[in-house]
């Protein structure tokens, strides 16, 4: 299992640069699916889908596993399986994931990946620049000199010691999992040397989750070394079936290869996940699996289907029985003849769109306010991924009734809020993936958001959402879907403003000034006069929760404000304060 890994970079599925043979050759292999869809976004919320078979973005965001959740890995080793986990993915360790590895049988972990708080170098955390994720992953490289040490490699060698130890043992389960190719994009040599590019400057292999606003030399280095990350990752993978080669293992062994989500890379202007819709590159996964008993290599499969299915899948191929609280489906029906499983997907992040596809169209259903709400939080374990839940957040939980799947319990209701990912911005949309597959030109077809709207609401109601979820959504909880509940139409000229691209820095005239804290600006009463004009909303109403340092540039990276109307404020600005008369840099100072 990777994380992050971009179907449309692998020449299974696409035309792409990157050098990765091993891909092809696990095709050649494998059975290939090529309507494999995410569920829930991002890592933990998918490694819970991994686990119980049901989605969990529509009753809470990022945490633990919850005391009523079924544990695929659990079930296994309860039956007897041995179960043994290696991964280099540090979020397990943290708040928001600390139950998910004590569920098997046995597991290595690997640090030093995205900033993990593992070598302790005091005065280089302390005197570092930029962020302290950034600075303690600076760090963490000095202790990765070469592939070899590398937490990628080392998970590997991990992986491929339990295989040789257990080749001639049955009834177990190896979940090699690596955090790889996610970012940043930390890869040595041979890899990087295969793609050569034109930046020069810093390293650029850390894009935030944000609109591009880089220049292309900067947007292309970092594609290219997400690239040869990609490649090393294949090496890695070529690693693993040398040996499932060298002990014969395909007579007996069952392989999945799958990633959660994908990642931006300058695809509809957003570098990264989560604060934009989740577009196809983000949630049309790659996967490939191999099973003895329906073989099949070198074929392709179309049927939808889905992260939910991975959990049923193996318990099945063990004998046992998915429990009933589990949703996926047995993907081995499929593997035999390209068998239908489902009529539609759903898929999203707690507090974002809540989207469906069939397998033609997407439809990414936005809240019907800009409050984005109500938007609630039911869980046992209110952790986030970093920390507990605190107790201002707390102070109005309510015990909710138990949902179908909570095997009686009660959870915790906890009132939430959306924060900067608020899908009202953006929109509803729909797409025809045969007419557009780069999800470029939103359709207006009143007919057939119709038709995904009631396969939503189908869905929304097979997977138990709660009803907080179909307000939120401006959707009946009960009674007809009509077009009176469609968005698309209305919600257009929102979506079309917000999805305008982004300026260079060097396009915007007074750009500077742009780059300096909202709050700074607002300071000066001539200044604020023409921030509260084009930003009134912003200014008037969300202020209070702006971090001090955030600028107007910062808003419209972040997909707050349009970038139209960041151009509109830039211009006005210059009127104000041409370049011979620029706000001083001591504001205090001068307004006080």
């Amino acid at each position: 299992m990777f994380d992050s890994l971009n179907r449309h970079m692998l020449a299974p599925y696409a035309d792409t640069i990157v050098d990765a043979p091993n891909f092809a050759r696990l095709a050649s292999r494998a059975v290939t699916f090529d309507n494999f869809y995410a569920g829930s976004m991002p890592c933990m919320p998918a490694r819970r889908e991994l686990h119980t078979g049901r989605h969990n973005f529509l009753h809470r965001s990022w945490g633990p596993l919850e005391p009523f959740d079924d544990s695929m890995p659990q079930i296994l080793r309860d039956a007897g399986i041995h179960t043994h986990l290696v991964s280099d993915h540090p979020h397990y360790w943290e708040d928001g994931g600390a139950t998910y590895h004590t569920r098997y049988t046995t597991w290595e972990f690997f640090r030093g990946q995205e900033g993990d708080p593992w070598k302790g170098v005091v005065d280089g955390l302390r005197e570092g620049e930029g962020p302290l994720m950034h600075r303690q992953d600076l760090i963490n490289r000095t202790y990765m000199p070469t592939e070899a040490e590398h937490s990628q490699t080392r998970t590997v060698d991990a992986g491929i010691h339990f295989l040789q130890t257990n080749v001639d043992a049955d009834r177990w389960l190896l979940q090699l999992e690596l955090f790889d190719p996610h970012e940043p994009f930390f890869v040595h040599e041979p890899y990087t040397s295969r793609y050569p590019d034109d930046h020069v400057g810093p390293e650029f292999d850390w894009p935030g989750y944000a609109k591009v606003t880089e220049p292309e030399d900067q947007v292309e280095h970092a594609r290219r070394r997400y690239a040869a990350l990609v490649s090393m990752c294949d090496h890695s993978l070529g690693r693993v079936l040398d040996v499932m080669d060298e002990y014969d293992m395909w007579d007996d062994t069952l392989l999945i290869v799958n990633t959660d989500h994908g990642f931006l890379l300058g695809e509809h202007g957003w570098w990264a996940k989560s604060v934009m819709p989740w577009f196809n590159e983000l949630v049309h996964l790659p996967m490939f699996m191999w099973d003895p008993r329906t073989r099949g290599a070198d074929t392709r499969r179309g049927t939808l289907a889905q992260t939910i299915d991975i959990a049923p899948t193996l318990l099945r191929y063990f004998g046992l029985e998915a429990p009933p609280d589990m949703q996926g489906r047995d993907l081995a029906p499929a593997l035999k003849e390209d068998r239908r499983l489902r009529e539609g997907a759903l898929f999203g992040i707690h507090g974002g769109h809540v989207n469906v596809t069939d397998g033609r169209h997407v439809y990414m259903r936005a809240a019907a306010t800009a409050e984005n709400g109500p938007l609630e939080e039911y869980t046992l374990m209110p952790t986030h991924m970093r920390a507990r839940f605190g107790v201002e957040e707390l102070t109005d939980w309510e015990p909710a009734d138990p949902f179908p799947f909570t095997k009686g319990l009660r959870t915790l209701r906890i009132p939430a809020a959306g924060g900067w990912m608020n899908p009202w911005r953006h929109g509803t949309l729909l797409f025809d993936l045969a007419s557009d597959p780069g999800q470029q030109h939103p359709l207006d077809d009143p007919e057939t958001e119709l038709r995904m709207l009631r396969l939503l609401v189908d869905l929304l109601h097979a997977n138990d959402a709660p009803r907080s979820q179909f307000d939120r959504l401006g959707i009946p909880y009960d009674g007809e879907i009509t077009e009176r509940h469609l968005f698309v139409r209305d919600q257009a000229p929102r979506a079309a403003a917000l999805a305008e691209p982004m300026p260079t820095r060097e396009e915007l005239p007074n750009g500077g000034l742009l780059e300096r804290p909202l709050l700074e600006l607002l300071r000066d009463p001539a200044v604020r006069t023409v921030v509260e004009k084009h930003l009134p909303d912003v200014t008037r109403t969300e202020l209070i929760a702006f971090p001090p340092g955030l600028s107007p540039l910062d808003l419209a990276r972040s997909a707050v404000i349009p970038a139209g109307t960041l151009r509109s404020l830039a211009r006005s600005l210059q009127d104000l304060l041409p370049p011979s008369r620029s706000l001083p840099d001591d504001v205090d100072r001068n307004t006080r």
